[in-house]
């Protein structure tokens, strides 16, 4: 079966540290490592302008991460460069996407003394530890994408609020881990049973603020597709990522995928905690969206993904050849109804033209897509790209508004030159 690993090599010391090669994220995130914030970034010159006001960020390295761009440092929030996407479906460990709500992280976990409690309304109440979830429990595997609720931020206009991200708040990957409908049935919720909580050991700095819990309802939590992940591409989940358990919600928004999880309470009622009532709201209508500028009247929880799709290997001001052949590729996804169709146009979308669709590895992936074109004149060329799943659902071509600039999935623009 599948072991914790000690990822610094060391039989004496069987804690999971937030450390690699010689070097922790310092006390400038509340740590208390040893180390200064500005240890991290020493030596660290490299930067990059993601294409929007204020777009500029800093590119470093983290624990088990190559270099990522830096939205904050305390909490964690660390976005994949976009040219890490192009040409594979899953997303390497060391290029997913980081995001933390509060700054309290964990810097050491032991394995062995680890233990995931189930309690509430269920007549069983538990206590697992890591070998348990590995041994007594049947594996499943799933690839899937995570993707955060302000992917694309930056992008709203007018602006809205929050980390104004670009396109890279997201991920693809294979998850291991046991059905959270097995545990709970395990534990066997009572009648009158709602929702399920669920929360990790990150923790708030101020009493003022609110620890990070969310909930599902019990008919979702009770989803074959829902998991509690241990494994992520054939290794231990990143500590950044969730180590050692993540909650694994597949076609829903990053949000409720909580990392280093840790308690999970069946409740009574709807939960109203900070973090799914005020925040992680989104309108209450069919266009999920309000007019620039308002808000809406009624709001209800963020849920399931949009459909979206990419180029990944060309971006803005890139240079083709005209009158020669130019590959276009990249991918698509959905919230799990699955990947149709992706169509690509070379005239700012005055025409398409179907791609070819690559591998599917599941409804809930990434999809890859490929075609080519001929520039047939030296100029400015605007590419776009649109997907459809099997429920007939397309990409919007104009944006849709929020205040808190969620979901988008506006067809993408990418303006090229051929010369």
């Amino acid at each position: 079966m599948h072991k914790a690993s000690n990822p610094l090599n060391a039989p004496h010391n069987p804690r999971r540290h937030l450390l690699r090669n010689g070097f922790g994220i310092g006390i400038g995130l509340g740590l208390g490592l040893g180390l200064n914030s500005k240890s991290l970034l020493a030596g660290t010159t490299q930067r990059t302008h993601l294409p929007f006001a204020y777009g500029e960020r800093e590119l470093a390295r983290f624990p088990e991460k190559k270099p990522m761009i830096v939205l904050t440092s305390r909490p964690v929030q660390l976005e994949t460069p976009f040219e890490y996407f192009d040409n594979k479906l899953i997303t390497p460990n060391d290029e997913f996407f980081v995001r933390y709500h509060l700054a309290n992280i964990p810097s050491t976990i032991d394995p062995n003394r680890f233990t995931l409690k189930i309690g509430g309304n269920v007549a069983k109440p538990l206590e697992l530890t890591l070998k348990d979830l590995k041994t007594k429990f049947t594996a499943q595997k799933l690839v899937a994408v995570n993707q955060c609720s302000g992917n694309s931020r930056g992008f709203f206009e007018p602006r809205a609020t929050g980390g104004q991200l670009g396109n890279g708040a997201m991920g693809n990957a294979q998850w291991v881990g046991v059905p959270l409908k097995d545990i709970l049935k395990l534990a066997n919720p009572g009648q009158g049973a709602r929702q399920v909580s669920f929360n990790g050991l990150d923790t708030p700095v101020l009493q003022s603020e609110a620890d990070f819990i969310k909930a599902l309802n019990i008919d979702h939590a009770l989803d074959s597709n829902v998991m509690v992940a241990y494994e992520m591409n054939g290794s231990d989940l990143p500590f950044l990522n969730g180590y050692p358990l993540k909650l694994f919600v597949p076609g829903y928004y990053g949000t409720y995928w909580v990392k280093h999880l840790s308690e999970i309470n069946v409740i009574d009622t709807e939960y109203n905690g900070f973090w799914m009532n005020p925040a992680y709201r989104i309108p209450d209508n069919d266009c999920k969206c309000v007019e620039p500028g308002t808000a809406p009247t009624k709001t209800v929880p963020i849920n399931k993904f949009t459909i979206r799709s990419f180029i990944t290997n060309l971006k803005n001001a890139s240079t083709i050849i005209a009158n020669q052949g130019t590959a276009v590729r990249g991918i698509a996804f959905d919230s799990g109804l699955g990947i149709s169709k992706v169509l690509f146009s070379s005239d700012d979308g005055q025409t398409w033209k179907e791609t070819q669709l690559g591998t599917d590895l599941g409804k809930f992936s990434f999809r890859g897509w490929h075609t080519e074109f001929t520039a047939q004149s030296k100029g400015e060329l605007k590419l776009r790209v649109k997907a459809i799943n099997r429920a007939g659902e397309e990409q919007p071509m104009t944006a849709k508004w929020m205040p808190a600039g969620y979901m988008r999935n506006v067809v993408e623009t990418v303006t090229v030159t051929s010369v």
